[in-house]
């Protein structure tokens, strides 16, 4: 099925100043579609924290926000160091995140836990020296 929305986010490493602007358009968007509340809500946090992850762990990527009648799917595209270890990275708490990144707040270890809470479909590949991809789907009905 072919989506009735499509749009893509390209985010920058380490800018940590338009940090949010991309999951702040896709929750503003998705609320102009009607998105029921509580589906807007896991979106909004998945978003964030992907955003973020592409920021502080990449060396820039892409987030792009599909929507359909039935499903509102995510896909973090990113250049980056890849993750070593994916199960390890998936534990609340564990963080790589760079003393800049820290000292602004982030970085406390709970962006891929959340993204997986918060989606009805969660999946997550990657490969050291190459970079990462996540898919998260939400559910409509």
């Amino acid at each position: 099925m072919s989506s009735i929305l499509h749009k893509e986010y390209p985010v920058e490493a380490a800018d940590y100043t338009s940090a949010g602007e991309a999951s702040a358009d896709i929750k503003r968007t998705l609320r102009q579609l009607g998105v029921p509340g509580n589906v807007l809500r896991r979106v909004a946090v998945a978003s964030y924290e992907v955003e973020l992850n592409l920021v502080i762990h990449s060396l820039g990527g892409t987030l792009t926000l599909e929507v359909d009648p039935g499903w509102v799917r995510l896909f973090s595209n990113d250049i980056g160091p890849g993750i070593p270890d994916v199960e390890l990275a998936m534990r609340e708490g564990y963080s790589t995140a760079n003393e800049e990144a820290r000292s602004l707040g982030f970085g406390a270890g709970m962006g891929l836990p959340n993204m997986k809470r918060n989606a009805d479909q969660f999946a997550i590949e990657s490969a050291v020296g190459v970079g990462t991809t996540i898919e998260m789907s939400f559910c409509l009905q």
